[in-house]
């Protein structure tokens, strides 16, 4: 039998049998590249029907889609970590991500700050429906790692919301555990047969939102035959947060807000805008005491009566920078009690910087309660103070309020702004009527201004505040509370001695009424050099040629570990007999410096004083 041969075969077929393999071998690799691993369930158990399904193992590294809790982190901005429902998925997001694809709703697009309203479709979209980031907002990328459980969105930041470095949603914010809290602080001297103490202390319990405080101090003194021990209750007081409106409620003992009226202490109820809801790049201020002490000396600072700090001085000048007072305005009343039994006297004015609101920002003050003083010259009516203060376009910030009593009735408007590198003033006037203890009824108006200006270029930190009272029947609701036209008020324990004549600590006279007032306050910054420093502040009154005047300067600076300060201060005050100026220069030295350091040139470049 003859076997044909290719050249048995017409040529026209060779062609064609040609063409056919050819083909054969092209789509071959074709059907190679699409083929599919496969799990045959019958390996596991004889009746393959029965095993669970397999074909997401056919997939390589593919996650079961569902409810998975993930760290969540927007343009590498931790936002926070929640439930996220996750659905299988072909289109990329991240080598890790086990195929699954995160289903964003109205409620998740808010947490990462999308501003769904640049997006008409997405505003439409009802709040349960998975909505597909990578096609909703162009430009955005989603990066799953699914062993870390991290989800990484970017997405440009013309699309998101403007919001706060820092925010945290309020439905993340935790009341916190149950507690009882104690802060106290101790101090005393005991020598020359003298024993002197101190205490403060405060206290509270926390259950759930709400806060009870209690704030006291213990004085106590045994000597020269005397013996003195007192324990005074500063304030107490709960209080809870309104979250919806961004606010603290109060109750019990406080004191007013002083954004706009000078700050008083009350025994009522106060609700407020509480600076604390906002994150820390949307919030402020404690003043700086500074002073000289002649001896080793006691310090005490009062503010509206209340001792509100004390401590030990040594002899020099002093800077007291971890005050907190009462209440964020409201003059501060300095007393050293030196060791010769000399004391000094003098009153720090203390008020915030003009206050300026972000647009947009607005924020109130509401107090009604009976009028709390630690003086015992004053009353107590009951007073109702409304305060609100609204950011407006172009920097601006409009402010008012009122304070309304049975003998007194005050109301302020004022406008503020922001004037770029000349600083920030604000200007308000306030009309008053006013009953005064001997029933004689006024009725004025006062204006104030207020500057301040940081030159950061210079490191000069320059503050004016001015206060003009236009007329003589203006009156404040600190004065309509004293119940005598004139009085002083003594301290006969000062340092826990009892005396015959007694110390003056404050005088007030109504007659005399506020004319005008400027304080200044500059801080200069030399650099390696150290800093200069002046404040000062001038009181004039109507009827009267005298005057509150109290400055001081002072030159702080170190080396080589070496503190040392030079000042001068003057005090004179309206019903107390004698002025006082003061001297000091104060070096501290470290015990380290004279342990470890030498004098001579070793290895230094030149003959300095060189570490060991």
């Amino acid at each position: 039998m003859k076997i044909p041969t290719t050249t048995d075969i017409p040529q026209r077929y060779t062609w064609c049998l040609a063409g056919i393999c050819y083909s054969s071998l092209a789509i071959l690799p074709s059907f190679l590249s699409y083929a599919e691993s496969y799990f045959n369930p019958a390996f596991l158990l004889e009746n393959g029907t029965s095993v669970a399904d397999l074909s997401r193992f056919e997939r390589g590294n593919h996650q079961p889609a569902g409810v998975y809790r993930v760290d969540l982190w927007r343009n590498d901005e931790f936002i926070g970590s929640q439930d996220i429902v996750f659905e299988s998925t072909t289109e990329n997001t991240g080598d890790k991500s086990g195929g699954l694809m995160p289903c964003f709703n109205q409620v998740l697009l808010e947490r990462i700050g999308l501003n769904s309203s640049a997006f008409p479709e997405l505003a439409q979209q009802q709040n349960n429906k998975c909505i597909n980031l990578l096609k909703a907002v162009p430009d955005a990328t989603i990066n799953f790692d699914f062993a870390a459980m991290r989800l990484n969105i970017t997405i440009p930041q013309i699309t998101l919301l403007s919001s706060a470095h820092g925010y945290i949603p309020p439905e993340e914010w935790d009341e916190g555990i149950p507690a009882l809290l104690l802060n106290y602080n101790f101090t005393g001297n005991r020598g020359n047969g003298n024993d002197s103490y101190f205490f403060s202390e405060l206290s509270g319990i926390n259950i759930g939102p709400w806060r009870l405080r209690n704030n006291g101090s213990w004085n106590y003194f045994r000597g020269n035959g005397y013996h003195s021990e007192q324990w005074n209750n500063i304030g107490t007081w709960v209080q809870r947060a309104i979250i919806p409106l961004k606010s603290e409620l109060v109750m019990g003992d406080g004191n007013t807000g002083s954004d706009i009226f000078d700050g008083v202490g009350f025994r009522g109820v106060r609700l407020y805008s509480s600076d604390n809801m906002y994150p820390d790049s949307q919030q402020g201020f404690a003043p700086t005491v500074r002073g000289i002490a002649r001896t080793a000396a006691q310090l005490t600072i009062r503010q509206n009566g209340f001792i509100i700090y004390q401590s030990y001085v040594s002899p020099g000048a002093f800077e007291i920078t971890d005050l907190h007072p009462t209440s964020s305005n409201g003059d501060l009343d300095v007393t050293i009690d030196e060791r010769d039994g000399n004391q000094q006297n003098y009153t720090i004015p203390y008020s915030t910087v003009p206050i300026l609101q972000r647009e947009g920002r607005f924020k109130f003050d509401l107090t009604a309660g009976d009028f709390r003083s630690g003086n015992s010259q004053q009353s107590s009516p009951f007073f109702f103070q409304g305060t609100a203060l609204g950011g407006l376009p172009q920097e601006f910030t409009a402010y008012g309020g009122t304070q309304l009593s049975a003998n007194y009735t005050a109301f302020l408007l004022g406008l503020g702004r922001n004037l770029g590198n000349w600083g920030a003033v604000s200007l308000d006037v306030t009309h008053a009527r006013s009953q005064l203890a001997d029933d004689s009824r006024h009725e004025g108006d006062s204006i104030r201004f207020l500057y301040a200006k940081s030159m950061n270029t210079f490191g000069t930190n320059f503050q004016l505040m001015g206060y003009r009272y236009s007329t003589q029947g203006f009156y404040t609701l600190d004065d309509v509370a004293y119940r005598r036209m004139e009085g002083y008020e003594y301290d006969y324990d000062y340092d826990g001695e009892h005396r015959d004549e007694p110390i003056i600590v404050n005088y007030h006279n109504l007659r005399f009424s506020r004319k005008d007032r400027l304080q200044l306050n500059i801080s200069q910054s030399l650099n390696d050099f150290g800093s200069l420093y002046i404040s000062g502040t001038h009181q004039k009154y109507w009827n009267t040629s005298d005057s509150d005047t109290w400055y001081q300067v002072g030159y702080t600076s170190s080396w080589v570990g070496i503190s040392y300060s030079l000042s001068f201060s003057w005090n004179e005050s309206v019903g107390i007999p004698d002025n006082e100026r003061i001297v000091g220069l104060n070096v501290s030295v470290p015990f380290n410096v004279l342990t470890k350091t030498s004098l001579h040139p070793g290895k230094c470049a030149r003959p300095r004083l060189c570490l060991l």
